[in-house]
């Protein structure tokens, strides 16, 4: 380890033994959850890890306004992930027994569409509505444009920076799959 890591892993050690319990409170609040709580509170100060050297709190305050925004986030996140896995799993209650996917599929398909899920997350709000208008709910531009209060060139430009995130997505993941693959 470089004296740079173990700086920053020393301020993370201080930070947690100083904040940790707030944190872990904080989130049990906001979550109901003491478990869901705890891997957040581990979760931000994981991120923290990830943050450049330079990054230093002047004080308490600071430091906490920071844990509470990081672990505002992370918990955003899994309020998305939940409302996707309520989605899947109502969407397979529908299904009969004997056709449901395999639990595996099952898993694929999760983890994918939480995948889908945090790419939209990213977009412009307006471009994560046309492409779901649009592409998942099957609507003309037209239809996209009016819902959204837009031109239909403007859906189109919408789409396309979506069908874009798509892409790299799919190139991200068959990257993951040929890093993955054995070597012959």
């Amino acid at each position: 380890m470089s004296s740079a890591q173990s700086v920053i892993h020393y301020h993370v050690q201080v930070l947690y033994s100083e904040h940790h319990n707030w944190l872990k409170g904080w989130l049990s609040q906001r979550l109901g959850n003491s478990t869901e709580a705890a891997d957040l509170t581990q979760d931000t100060f994981l991120r923290l890890l990830g943050l450049p050297s330079s990054r230093h709190f002047s004080s308490s305050d600071q430091a906490r306004n920071y844990l509470r925004a990081t672990a505002k986030n992370l918990c955003i996140d899994l309020w998305r992930r939940k409302e996707v896995e309520k989605a899947w799993h109502d969407t397979l209650s529908s299904y009969p027994e004997e056709t449901a996917p395999s639990a595996e599929r099952q898993v694929a398909v999760l983890e994918a569409l939480e995948e889908i899920n945090r790419m939209l997350s990213e977009l412009p709000a307006k471009a994560a509505k046309a492409f779901l208008l649009a592409v998942v709910c099957q609507m003309t531009d037209a239809e996209t444009a009016s819902q959204l209060g837009v031109s239909d060139r403007m859906v189109r430009k919408y789409v396309a920076q979506a069908m874009l995130a798509c892409l790299k997505l799919q190139a991200s993941q068959t990257t993951r799959e040929l890093i993955s693959e054995p070597q012959s």
